[in-house]
Order: structure tokens, then sequence, then C-alpha cells
């Protein structure tokens, strides 16, 4: 589903380089130190950033050199960068037609995709009329209407209270397993990385220097965990 081979980028003086592989449907927790790679991990498979060597694999196909636009993968932010002038109907159609020029299986896949995300009163609205967690919910939307297998998450709900962001994640899970996506999570929060994947990987100076269970590691029974600032019990 997923395989980048000796995927290399620099940032500055730092030199990134990825090794993974990741089934189809797994979740994935991405942790790790501030400006360690983990955004740029993301940011590599969706095409925003382009390796200087390596090799990205997508649904089996190679994806190294792709366009954003090509590449079977929706990405979703912490900022959720709907437009403020669209209605959240319009900001979800964004995601079927850059032109909003929907035809009527469109239609039906966006209504389908509202009711998920319970948004069906919402429609109408500004973006600016609602809540924080409704906004997130729209902006997960956008991300579910391209129906792509492949979902990458930069610390969605870190600006959310607890209860919104309790809220969106029992909507990801369910969405997650509702479609099978294959989920990909860069977070902070290391309940929220338990809860909802299976397997973490931290990334420490643009490399992974864990890639295991996630109860593992917040458990604090391996050496790596001190990197998250935890008391470990590993020898």
């Amino acid at each position: 589903m997923l395989k980048l081979e000796n995927l290399t980028y620099r940032y500055e003086h730092l030199m990134m380089r990825f090794d993974l592989h990741i089934q189809a449907g797994e979740r994935i927790a991405i942790l790790g130190p501030s400006g360690a790679g983990k955004s740029t991990l993301l940011n590599l498979i969706a095409g925003f950033q382009t390796a200087e060597k390596g090799s990205l694999w997508l649904n089996g196909e190679n994806h190294t050199s792709t366009s954003p636009a090509q590449r079977p993968v929706s990405m979703l932010f912490q900022e959720n960068n709907l437009f403020s002038h669209l209605t959240i109907e319009q900001n979800i159609g964004l995601g079927l037609h850059p032109g909003l020029r929907l035809n009527s299986t469109q239609k039906q896949t966006l209504q389908q995709i509202v009711s998920q995300v319970s948004l069906e009163d919402c429609l109408p609205r500004l973006p600016a009329q609602l809540s924080g967690g409704q906004r997130q919910r729209a902006a997960l939307a956008r991300c579910l209407v391209r129906q792509q297998p492949i979902l990458l998450l930069d610390e969605p709900f870190s600006a959310l209270d607890p209860a919104l962001r309790n809220e969106m994640l029992v909507l990801l899970e369910q969405v997650c397993h509702e479609r099978q996506l294959t989920l990909l999570m860069v977070s902070h929060n290391l309940d929220d990385a338990a809860r909802i994947a299976d397997r973490a990987l931290l990334i420490v100076d643009g490399n992974i220097h864990y890639d295991g269970l996630t109860n593992t590691l917040v458990a604090g029974t391996v050496p790596e965990a001190a990197i998250l600032g935890m008391k470990t019990d590993a020898i």
C-alpha cells in the first residue's frame, strides 16, 4: 500500500531519510520532538515536498515524482483551511471539483459524507458561523469526499478542547473502520496516539528511531520512550 525506500530530503543542515512499509488499512501514529521531521514525512508522501532521492510507492504505483493531485492521498492540517467566503457545502464540494460544478453522482457522494460527519444542518452556513469542532468536521469531510485510500493528518485536533478532540477521535475511528482507510497521524498527544493507532513511528532528526507497537512506546517499556520525555522501565 505505502512503501518508502531511502526517501531522502534535506532541510537546511538536516538530512532526512525514511524507509517505511505500511499495509493497507493500517493506522500509524507519528510521534517525535518538534522539528524532527514528522510533518515533512507527511508532505513528502502527499507530494507537497520533493525528495532528493529514493522512491515512494502508493497503491503499488511509483509516485516519487507525481504531483499532489495525482497521488491517492488526502491530507488534513491543524488549520482547517476552509475558505471563509464559501458555505460549508461549497468548501466540501471543492474536494470533488475545483469549479464546484458537481454532477449528480458527486452531489450524492457529498450528501453521504456530510451525513457521516453529522453536518447536514450546517451546509448553508459560513465557516465563521460554526464551532471549532464543526469546522474540523467540514475539513475532514472535504478530505473524505475525494475517496482516496490514504488519509494523512497533521495534528488536526490539537487546537480543540478535550471534549471536541474526543468527539473527533470517535468520528475518525468510525470513518477509518468503515472505509478501511490507511491512516498516518502526526500527534503530540500520546493518549490520542495510543487510542487511534496500533503502530507508532518515532521520528528524531529526520530518521525513524522506533517502529513498533504504540502501547509499548507509550507505556515506557522501551528506551526510545525517553525521547518523548517519559520515564522508562527499560534497562
